[in-house]
């Protein structure tokens, strides 16, 4: 193993590429010890720590920025702003047809979006730092409250957000993997030893009474369940069996052979549970601050972390962004289109439009399947940390529930950090990471980090 780690510096380009990853990743990390200015850092921290907001949306952002909403740094806005905007230039493609048109230029259309991407997320983080500007005058953590206070409050978030943003660019431009997914990743993995800090004071202190030990380690092996299962689901695909017809071009016989169309049952990765989240914080970020209003106060109270309500809708937003994702990054028309170019068929299937219908409905059950398996990862461990709010519901079935044990609809009250959220998008980054560093290494003639990878090994010299 660790001759396979030490191949990865062998490799020049490879060895820069990681060593830019880190150093992007330790400038972040920096940027999230750099507090705002005007603000009783102090009392906002004290705020987090006893108003118990790890099962709420200052708990969730709180976890995506890695801990810098509750000291409120110039990376508290985190990733969150330039997701969102993302989020609405691919829901325009579908609608906005010049839109749809730019996408296909190539390079030159790819450019102009991510142009505009980064034009919506500055206004996204202005309105977002300008609600939490409202929000901390109100909560009586400014110091100086007043227009001077919401402008600096602004202009730093503002300008955090959009460092953020360029951090990401550079790291999957000039790095290795997806820099805003690292991004991520590197916030809630900061996190996961203050989650288990939190554990083991619940197990010292005896938190849950008499059925502490056994809930433990129901806990511990459960979460390690969850890894393996994730593990699995997201290295399962289905092939569809393709065949290539013998073709003479020149003296050369071309094709006559058997492959495989690969469909991965998780195709759009953790991005449907974050373009999820995303949409529902949004609104609740922006209305933090009418919260107690008698008007809107209903409502944001109903769409609360953890709320039957935010569960449904946190369901639905999964499953759509999951058929979303998988039809811009995955045409079945234009894969049956290349695959009668070059003579290729699927048995038993007329090659053209049949075979894309043939794609297109195989790829909807395997998405919905993969859409479930994102619920059930986001949801099972998160309903053990907060509970199933099933009593909060309106009339007598909200009675109904009310008979069930405190555990059932309050949770067990472990931190936020070994949510299912937060399990699924560390084991995908850290594998896509890693499949990504394995295809540089066989690409260069190096052995792979898993067994399957290790079929092309680096040349040795013996003495």
């Amino acid at each position: 193993m660790f001759d396979k780690l030490a191949n990865i510096f062998r490799i020049p380009d490879l060895r820069k590429r990681i060593l830019f990853t880190l150093g992007m990743l330790f400038v972040y990390r920096l940027g999230g010890h750099l507090p705002t200015p005007g603000i009783d850092t102090l009392k906002l921290e004290n705020f987090f720590t006893q108003s118990g907001t790890s099962g709420s949306l200052l708990g969730f952002v709180d976890l995506f920025s890695g801990g810098q909403l509750r000291r409120m740094t110039i990376f508290a806005l985190g990733i969150m702003p330039y997701i969102t905007a993302s989020i609405i230039l691919q829901l325009l493609t579908v609608v906005y047809e010049p839109l749809a048109k730019l996408q296909k230029e190539g390079e030159l259309g790819r450019k102009k979006i991510t142009q505009w991407t980064r034009y919506i997320t500055v206004i996204l983080s202005a309105v977002q730092s300008f609600g939490i500007a409202i929000g901390l005058e109100k909560g009586g953590f400014a110091l100086n409250p007043g227009w001077g206070f919401r402008l600096m409050t602004m202009l730093t978030l503002t300008t955090g957000s959009a460092f953020i943003m360029w951090l990401g660019e550079q790291i999957t431009e000039r790095g290795v993997g997806n820099g805003m997914s690292l991004l991520i990743f590197s916030g809630i993995v900061v996190g996961l030893p203050r989650g288990v800090v939190d554990l083991i004071e619940k197990a010292k202190n005896a938190a849950w009474g008499a059925a502490t030990f056994p809930l433990m380690v129901f806990l511990l092996v459960f979460m390690v369940g969850v890894v393996a299962f994730i593990v699995y689901v997201e290295r399962s695909e289905r092939r569809i069996p393709v065949q290539y017809a013998k073709r003479v071009v020149g003296r050369k016989v071309m094709g006559g052979q058997s492959t495989h169309l690969p469909l991965r049952v998780n195709a759009g990765g953790v991005m449907p549970v974050i373009f999820a989240s995303s949409i529902l914080t949004l609104p609740q970020t922006l209305g933090y601050g009418l919260r107690n209003n008698r008007y809107f106060g209903s409502l944001f109270e109903a769409i609360k972390w953890g709320e039957p309500l935010y569960t449904l809708l946190y369901a639905v937003g999964i499953i759509f962004f999951a058929y979303f994702y998988v039809s811009i990054v995955f045409n079945p028309s234009e894969v049956a289109d290349n695959m009668r170019k070059y003579g290729g068929f699927i048995p038993g299937i007329r090659p053209g439009k049949r075979t894309a219908d043939f794609i297109n409905e195989v790829l909807t059950r395997i998405t919905l399947v993969g859409a479930l398996y994102l619920i059930i990862i986001s949801f099972i461990p998160e309903w053990m940390i907060a509970g199933i709010h099933l009593n909060h519901l309106p009339g007598a079935a909200g009675a109904f529930f009310e008979r069930l044990p405190t555990w059932f609809t309050n949770g067990l009250g472990v931190n936020f950090y070994f949510g299912g959220t937060s399990l699924l998008i560390v084991v995908g980054v850290a594998m896509d990471t890693v499949t990504q560093i394995e295809a540089q290494l066989i690409m260069r003639h190096y052995e792979g980090f898993s067994p399957r990878s290790g079929r092309i090994r680096g040349r040795r010299t013996w003495s």
